[in-house]
């Protein structure tokens, strides 16, 4: 079984959710190009201010090599501070 991250992302303001609809698209993309990427949705809710969160990943070293290219990406950096509520399963 792969590892799986499911939960929502939630910010606090709409200068927040602006950020996450800007930044979201080249991170969908991205993150479904890596290797060992079974799934990755982000979806929003309907409060304008929440996305669910599902993710699969083939194995512990994928969801790993995926985190790290994330922690480094636009992303990352667009999103800084928004709240994560994830619950993430298979990882050792």
């Amino acid at each position: 079984m792969g590892v799986t991250l499911d939960g929502f992302l939630r910010c606090a303001s709409e200068d927040e959710a602006a950020r996450v609809r800007a930044a979201l698209p080249q991170h969908v993309q991205l993150t479904r190009a890596e290797p060992g990427c079974i799934r990755f949705d982000v979806t929003p809710t309907d409060d304008p201010l929440v996305w669910t969160v599902s993710e699969e990943f083939t194995d512990p070293a994928a969801f790993d090599a995926h985190q790290t290219r994330a922690g480094a990406s636009d992303w990352a950096r667009a999103t800084a501070g928004i709240a994560r509520d994830y619950t993430i399963k298979g990882m050792p």
